[in-house]
């Protein structure tokens, strides 16, 4: 069995199914308590939340699903007409986050796409429909934030205004990210300093990147 599934197994024995709240309680236990998993977690979970709800989106793209948590946390805040999509690479994670969401009970208010986020980003216009994006989440290869950052723009899937947020920052880090972000003049970007996910002393943080159009 797999960390994964071990997180999950934990999740459907301790949790209330159709409760998202319950569920991210129940993941960030095992994370706290049992085994470190890479879910952007309740501390900078926190930070997120508030970025959701200011920001209110209608179309938002997650880069990266893991396990399903931020997916969850994210959409828990969104109202029923929001379109929410999120792009996991690893089919075995991603088979896991289809059975979280589903004990979560929003597995008819996320689009969970299995695929190469490379592949996807350019298909978005025409596969799923979408214009432009309200918000992003970032959260997947360190190595390849830039490459999709750019294939977002490139694809005319940002607008002034979008709000662009990239996790682990610090570590493992994303300084060629932070770097574009910051230097490039296409975003006002902002650092906002947190903890690692279920570490009580290593710094981490999240970026906001607001396209400037």
């Amino acid at each position: 069995m797999t960390k994964e599934q071990r997180v999950l197994q934990y999740v459907q024995q301790n949790a209330s199914r159709g409760d998202p709240d319950s569920v991210l309680a129940a993941v960030d236990k095992f994370g706290w308590e049992t085994e470190w998993a890479m879910n952007v977690g309740d501390v900078k979970g926190a930070i997120l939340d508030r970025f959701v709800k200011e920001t209110a989106p209608q179309t938002m793209l997650e880069l990266g699903t893991y396990m399903g948590y931020s997916a969850i946390r994210i959409v828990r805040l969104l109202p029923e007409t929001a379109k929410f999509m999120t792009v996991e690479f690893d089919q075995e994670n991603a088979a896991v986050a289809r059975e979280m969401i589903e004990y979560a009970g929003l597995q008819n208010r996320i689009i969970q796409i299995t695929s190469d986020t490379a592949d996807v980003i350019p298909q978005l216009k025409t596969e799923y429909d979408v214009e432009t994006l309200d918000m992003v989440f970032i959260d997947h290869w360190k190595d390849v934030y830039v490459r999709d950052i750019k294939l977002l723009e490139t694809n005319k899937l940002l607008r002034k205004g979008t709000v662009v947020v990239a996790d682990n920052i610090i570590y493992p880090g994303a300084p060629d990210y932070a770097d574009y972000v910051r230097t490039c003049g296409k975003y006002d970007s902002t650092f906002h300093e947190s903890l690692l996910e279920y570490s009580k002393d290593e710094i981490d943080g999240l970026e906001k990147s607001v396209f400037r159009g």
